[in-house]
């Protein structure tokens, strides 16, 4: 079986989340906590996005063990004017801050139209898809990006030497049918993909690595190679000006404007994030922006397809689709992680649900 592909065994959603729960709770997690975090997760693999959803449960159990990730508290108001609010969120879970960041943005966007959150020393926060549907469900524009300060594997273009993480950017974009839903990096592929496929004892298909000289690669091995190698910023070899271009911005909306990023010391694993609501009936009208992006959803849609190619699906087509069937029929977990799972929740007394 390929490194990506699901297992034949489906789990349902609210078992999975009480299971992560329970499992969270286990570990030391503050109970409020603990359930937004499990949701979150659970929503990236409904979402297919199966390597930042229950694949990241065991590893954030490891670091509330290790002390590395806050067990319970609140998110520090560093700065705050209205539209622009900062917090140190003191190495909390990610998904707890961003979804309290999305709330607390929500009135704020009613009210000036547009607001923006950075958030410094977070802890890791998923999958960024994970987030969008709770802003477009209420009319809002979203925009969420993150970085890891302490984390590097992308080399800047024409280089060879780590410099940034993949760094993501996400949003969400509401239409009068289903919303766009973005979910991209400026990097050719990520981090998790690359460790699954090292693992896996696996090769990508295309050279999207570079070695510890700077040759291309396929090999994920090359990463923990002495000296390690780097993943390729998106465009690749001969575009990857573009990639490293986008890495910039991302590492000036979340560590530039949190005031915290790669110049200051490395605390482990975590995040500074870039969230942003807009509210469309503030500029031109709710209305119109539907209208517009109608347009652009129909026009690409109905578009004719290249040879090899069914169709044209808009970002989120697919994510939404898989959601839809697997709230129905379990979600299909990577074969990787129910093992890793049943390990983990052995050690605090509990059982990984049995599949449907």
């Amino acid at each position: 079986m390929a490194a990506g592909a699901a297992s034949a065994d489906r789990y349902g959603a609210e078992d999975l989340s009480i299971f992560a729960i329970r499992l969270l709770q286990a570990a030391g997690m503050d109970s409020v906590i603990a359930e937004t975090v499990a949701h979150v997760l659970v929503e990236g693999d409904l979402l297919g996005h199966d390597t930042h959803g229950l694949a990241l449960l065991a590893p954030y159990v490891r670091e509330l063990e290790q002390g590395s990730m806050a067990r319970s508290g609140e998110a520090t108001v560093i700065a705050d004017r209205g539209g622009a609010l900062t917090w140190d969120g003191g190495r909390l879970p990610g998904p707890w801050l961003v979804m309290n960041g999305i709330n607390a943005l929500m009135p704020r966007a009613r009210e000036y139209g547009s607001a923006t959150l950075v958030i410094r020393r977070s802890h890791h926060i998923a999958c960024l898809a994970s987030y969008l549907l709770r802003a477009t469900g209420a009319g809002f524009m979203i925009v969420l990006s993150c970085s890891d300060p302490a984390v590097a594997s992308v080399a800047p273009h024409g280089g060879k030497r780590a410099v940034f993480t993949p760094n993501p950017i996400a949003a969400g974009i509401p239409t009068s049918g289903t919303p766009f839903l973005i979910d991209i990096s400026a990097s050719i592929k990520t981090n998790g993909m690359t460790a699954r496929l090292h693992k896996a004892g696996m090769m990508y298909e295309e050279d999207c690595l570079l070695d510890g000289e700077g040759r291309p690669s396929r090999d994920p091995a090359v990463l923990a190679a002495s000296p390690p190698g780097t993943i390729l910023p998106l465009g690749g070899l001969a575009g990857g000006h573009k990639g490293f271009g986008l890495a910039l911005l991302i590492e000036a909306l979340t560590g530039g404007l949190a005031g915290h990023g790669r110049a200051d010391p490395a605390e482990g694993w975590g995040a500074n994030v870039f969230l942003s609501l807009y509210d469309p009936q503030a500029f031109g009208g709710s209305d119109a922006f539907l209208r517009q992006m109608d347009w652009v959803a129909d026009a690409c849609r109905s578009n004719p397809p290249r040879p090899g190619a069914t169709a044209v699906r808009m970002p989120g087509d697919r994510a939404l689709a898989v959601r839809e069937e697997q709230l129905g029929q379990g979600i299909a977990l990577h074969p990787a992680i129910p093992p890793a799972l049943s390990e983990c929740a052995r050690r605090y007394g509990l059982e990984f649900p049995p599949p449907h």
